[in-house]
C-alpha cells in the first residue's frame, strides 16, 4: 500500500478500525436485529412451504483462523484445526440473511459450549420472545425450532438429523432436513466469498477489533442480501395457517415474585427431551405424507 498509494500500514489499520466501528454503530440496529413479528410470520410461511412448519432458521458455527494470536493464548484457542481460531455462531434463513450472530469464543470450544454462552435463547427463557404456536401431524407446539447437526442437544428448539436412519420415512426426513439445513452452510460460504478478510486468516492482535470486523462483515452481508432480494420474491407466500404468534406479557404487568420460577420453567420446557422426540417423529410423518415429491432420491 505504501508503494502504490502512499499510505502507511499503521494508517491503513487505523482506517480499517474506524470504518468497521462506523458500520456497526450506524447500521447494526437495522441489520443485526432479531426477527420482529412481520419477519417471523414471513419466515414461518416460507418454511412451512418447504415442509418444516414452525422452523425459525438453520443454526451452526464456523471457525475463523487467527494468524496473529498471542503465543500465551495458543492453547485455549486451538482445537482440531491445530491452529488458533475464533468461533462465529449464526442463524441463517433461506435467502442467506443472518438473523443471529455471536462471535468471539475460543476456538477450543465445540458448538454446545458456544450455545450455552450465546444469547440465542435468552429472550425465550426470560419470557420476552414471541411465542410461536403451530400444529404438526395433529399435535400443538408453542416454540419455534432450528435445524442443526447431530452435535447439538435434544432440546425442543432443535430438530436434528438421524444417524443411520432405518426405513424410508426416516431416510426421507434426513434427506429433507439436511437439504434445508444447508442454508447456514451457504451463508458461511457466501460470507467468505464476499469478504477476503474473513476468508483469510485474521491478522489483528486484539479481540475487540476482530469482533468489530466480523460484525461489520455480517452487517454488509445482510445489506447485499437485501439489495439483491427481488421485490416480488415472496408474493405467492400465504401467511394464513402458518401458526400463531403470541406477544409476551409486558414487564410492567408481570408478577415479579414469580419471575424466577417462570424462568426455570421456561428453561425446563426448552430442554424437554420427550417433546423433542415427539416433534421429530411428527415432522417425519408430516414430511412423508405431504412433501414426498419435493426431495428426490
Amino acid at each position: 500500500m505504501d508503494q502504490y498509494i502512499r499510505i502507511g500500514e499503521s494508517t491503513v489499520i487505523e482506517s480499517l478500525r474506524r470504518f468497521v466501528t462506523a458500520v456497526v454503530d450506524v447500521f447494526g440496529e437495522k441489520y443485526l436485529r432479531s426477527p420482529n413479528e412481520n419477519d417471523t410470520s414471513r419466515l414461518l410461511a416460507i418454511r412451512q412451504r418447504r415442509g418444516f412448519p414452525g422452523m425459525l432458521g438453520s443454526l451452526d458455527c464456523m471457525h475463523w483462523r487467527w494468524k496473529n494470536c498471542p503465543n500465551p493464548w495458543h492453547g485455549q484457542y486451538t482445537k482440531h484445526e491445530h491452529e488458533p481460531t475464533i468461533i462465529l455462531e449464526v442463524v441463517a434463513s433461506h435467502d442467506l440473511w443472518i438473523w443471529h450472530a455471536f462471535f468471539g469464543l475460543l476456538g477450543s470450544h465445540n458448538d454446545i459450549n458456544v450455545l450455552h454462552r450465546s444469547h440465542l435463547f435468552a429472550r425465550l427463557a426470560e419470557g420476552d420472545a414471541l411465542e410461536v404456536n403451530f400444529i404438526v401431524n395433529g399435535n400443538n407446539y408453542t416454540m419455534g425450532y432450528y435445524l442443526v447437526d447431530g452435535i447439538y442437544p435434544q432440546w425442543v428448539t432443535f430438530v436434528k438429523t438421524i444417524t443411520n436412519p432405518q426405513g424410508n420415512k426416516k431416510k426421507y426426513f434426513v434427506k429433507a432436513q439436511e437439504a434445508v439445513r444447508k442454508d447456514v452452510e451457504r451463508a458461511f460460504g457466501v460470507l467468505e466469498a464476499q469478504f477476503a478478510i474473513v476468508r483469510g486468516p485474521a491478522r489483528m492482535w486484539d479481540k475487540a477489533t476482530l469482533r468489530k470486523i466480523m460484525t461489520a462483515c455480517v452487517i454488509m452481508h445482510n445489506m447485499i442480501v437485501e439489495d439483491e432480494r427481488s421485490e416480488d420474491e415472496d408474493e405467492d407466500v400465504h401467511y394464513e395457517g402458518v401458526g400463531q404468534l403470541v406477544r409476551p406479557t409486558p414487564p410492567e404487568v408481570r408478577n415479579r415474585t414469580r419471575e424466577f420460577h417462570e424462568f426455570l420453567q421456561a428453561h425446563h420446557n426448552i430442554t424437554n427431551r420427550q417433546i423433542h422426540a415427539q416433534l421429530q417423529q411428527d415432522l417425519i410423518e408430516h414430511l412423508w405424507q405431504h412433501y414426498s415429491d419435493m426431495y428426490q432420491y
